[in-house]
């Protein structure tokens, strides 16, 4: 699930496979994933007024772009898959979508006051990742990460994050990769917001099946792993009976350059 984004093990080969999993389901992605609350949004930039002109490091197929876009500001989406990008441009067709990732930007130097990073900071090498984006940063602009986890707080939740856990599900998301303390930045500040996605039994199914611990399953397991998941969901009274809310906790950091 969601509440899973440190790395499985230590197999750098199987890491590599689930950051690039997405491409061929962007279409289901950018159906079924999450947004973001809009307080979350505004915090991750600095909770700063005005228009900005925002980098989306990271960008998938543009759902936090899609906030930034209606809070006003100017977004540049940086996305290294193809079909992950080409999804984002068909959405979102006043967004400059430039193909790139976090590690090489494409973006001069000081060009923009913030770089926010939605489910894909976890992906990252942050050795080469961070210089990059402080100097693509003006002065004192921000850098904001962004989550989307369920709120395994929920007893039912907890019980959906077992039953939707595979043999390369991710074992905690406090175990790693979030942002590093680095010269260049100020000291990372932390934030969770509530969030809440309506969904039903087949549209939460969808939903995990664009995780990449799904994704990079043989066919055969990965629909007995949405089956289990299923059949759970049945015998559950907050999520057999029809539509339900799925309890989301965002969870967030941020700095500064200094």
């Amino acid at each position: 699930m969601a509440t899973h984004t440190g790395a499985d093990g230590t197999d750098p080969e199987m890491f590599a496979r689930r950051a690039s999993s997405f491409g061929a389901e962007a279409a289901a992605y950018a159906e079924h994933r999450p947004d973001y609350p809009e307080a979350g949004v505004r915090w991750a930039l600095g909770s700063r007024d005005g228009a900005l002109d925002v980098l989306d490091l990271g960008a998938g197929t543009g759902k936090l772009s899609a906030s930034l876009v209606a809070l006003g500001h100017r977004v540049t989406a940086v996305e290294p898959d193809d079909g992950m990008r080409g999804e984002l441009v068909r959405l979102l067709p006043s967004v400059t979508a430039l193909a790139g990732g976090a590690e090489a930007i494409p973006l001069p130097d000081a060009s923009v006051d913030a770089v926010v990073v939605g489910q894909a900071f976890h992906w990252f090498d942050q050795e080469r990742a961070l210089p990059e984006i402080a100097r693509v940063l003006r002065p004192g602009g921000t850098l904001g990460a962004v989550w989307n986890t369920d709120d395994d707080r929920v007893e039912w939740i907890a019980g959906l994050g077992k039953a939707s856990s595979g043999r390369v599900s991710f074992l905690d998301w406090a175990s790693g990769r979030g942002i590093e303390p680095h010269a260049a930045f100020t000291p990372v500040e932390n934030a969770d917001f509530p969030h809440r996605q309506p969904r039903t039994i087949d549209s939460l199914l969808a939903t995990i099946a664009t995780h990449s611990h799904v994704l990079v399953l043989e066919p055969a397991e990965r629909e007995a792993l949405l089956g289990r998941v299923r059949e759970y969901l049945l015998t559950r009274p907050e999520t057999s009976g029809g539509s339900f809310d799925l309890e989301i906790v965002t969870r967030e950091q941020r700095c500064a350059l200094k």
